[in-house]
């Protein structure tokens, strides 16, 4: 390299975005992902000892799949290649692949090569791969956004480790961002910034889990932002933060007060069954940042605690729910978690199913150890005759499968701790109860 390439590519580095900037150079500059990389953990230990088999790595965006990768490449002793399935056709895959066999055969040098977005590769593609990750021609990393036993080769996943990225936490977002800001060699700490902590914290919200999106606002507010007059510093606030993340400071303290004020007001506006005032807390609580993991189990408490078996299908659609807000999360996560709450919000109430469970908890306190009745006893091992475990009537023998017989203890007979309302299916219920007691035969 001359000269002028030395200089073209220092300029080059020096322009380059800020989160490219920030990438680390070796795996202990990795700011998060401690579940992967941690010094115990398989792939810390393979990176270190540069003796990485075909990886997959599977995560949101801005959670460091592509700087891991770097990260390798910078490291690694192996030819290092790159490839992006969005704009790599099969010639260029072609050229690696021959460059490989080359660099193996004539001086035993392996190649390692990098596939972000991975799973946008078709699977003709994916399948050219994999006569030459079997062989040992190329060691494969992939990137992917998506699930790659749905979205990769299920021979390449195989014959591959999944290593699933996590967002980033609040913790790692406000290192980088302190990086971002301060750091003169790598970051912009020559541009004499200054960001409060109010700032910080505001910004690792609104970031969720993303490193790139923050960064890309500390770029722009340090770019856009004119210096202090008196200080001559270029002061990076909560106002200069919305404009650059597009995203308004709603007072919102996970932690505090308002946080618990919210999920109130959200639960009460589904249990009054108002749908909008329902909706409007929780894009309020989306808005700020909320996890949507908790927001998903408050709609299936509501729907337990609140709906109960006037609507037995709410906790279905709650538990559902729950369960996909994990597997797609954000931004899609708020149409499920709305039509979630709208359900729950529109179903007949009732709470009879809270006042029961309440009601025989505190009579399992106050009665103690109350006896089963014998006929309710295990009857099928040798002996339970002899002790007087006889006299169970099996229901489906009677008509409607119903027969009158004692199944509360002595202690309790007669006690009601279910009273089923009027509304929704309970109302079935009470029907149902009248139909099949009205026609009991002993």
């Amino acid at each position: 390299m001359d000269l002028f390439d030395f200089m073209r590519e220092q300029k080059k580095e020096t322009e380059s975005p800020l989160a490219k900037r920030l990438r680390p150079r070796t795996i202990d500059d990795v700011v998060g992902q401690e579940h992967i990389l941690g010094k115990d953990k398989l792939l810390y230990r393979a990176i270190k000892a540069d003796r990485l088999s075909s990886v997959i790595f599977y995560g949101p965006p801005g959670t460091g799949k592509t700087s891991l990768a770097m990260v390798i490449a910078s490291t690694t002793s192996a030819n290092f290649k790159e490839l992006n399935a969005t704009t790599s056709g099969k010639k260029d895959m072609e050229q690696v692949i021959n460059e490989a066999k080359d660099n193996l055969g004539m001086y035993g040098k392996k190649t390692i090569l990098f596939v972000d977005e991975i799973h946008r590769f078709n699977k003709a593609q994916q399948d050219y791969l994999l006569p030459f990750v079997e062989d040992g021609t190329i060691i494969l990393i992939g990137a992917t956004t998506e699930n790659p036993y749905f979205e990769v080769n299920s021979a390449l996943v195989s014959r591959s480790t999944i290593f699933q990225l996590k967002p980033l936490s609040k913790e790692n977002i406000e290192v980088l961002i302190r990086k971002a800001v301060y750091d003169k060699e790598k970051g912009m700490g020559s541009y004499n910034a200054e960001i409060t902590d109010e700032a910080v914290e505001f910004l690792a919200d609104m970031a969720e889990g993303d490193a790139r999106h923050a960064l890309n606002a500390i770029e722009l507010g340090i770019l856009s932002t004119e210096r202090d007059g008196s200080t001559g510093k270029i002061m990076l606030t909560i106002p200069v933060m919305e404009e650059c993340i597009q995203r308004r400071n709603i007072r919102y303290d996970k932690s505090g007060d308002n946080h618990y004020d919210i999920i109130s007001a959200f639960i009460k506006s589904m249990r009054g069954s108002d749908p909008d005032a329902a909706v409007y807390y929780l894009a309020k609580m989306l808005y700020a940042g909320e996890s949507v993991t908790f927001i998903a189990r408050r709609i299936m408490i509501c729907a337990a605690e609140d709906v109960g078996i006037a609507d037995p299908n709410a906790i279905n659609v709650a538990a559902s729910c729950a369960l996909a807000v994990e597997r797609v999360g954000l931004p899609e996560a708020n149409l499920i978690l709305a039509e979630a709450a709208v359900y729950v919000a529109t179903a007949p109430k009732s709470n009879a199913v809270t006042n029961a469970i309440f009601a025989a908890l505190d009579s399992v306190k106050t009665v103690g150890n109350a006896s089963v009745p014998p006929h309710l006893k295990d009857a099928h091992y040798a002996g339970s005759k002899e002790l007087g475990h006889i006299g169970y009537k099996y229901a489906h023998l009677y008509p409607n499968n119903y027969v009158e017989q004692q199944y509360l203890p002595d202690e309790l007979v007669g006690t009601v701790f279910y009273e089923p309302t009027e509304n929704g299916y309970e109302k079935q219920v009470i029907e149902h109860f009248k139909k099949i007691k009205g026609k009991s035969e002993d």
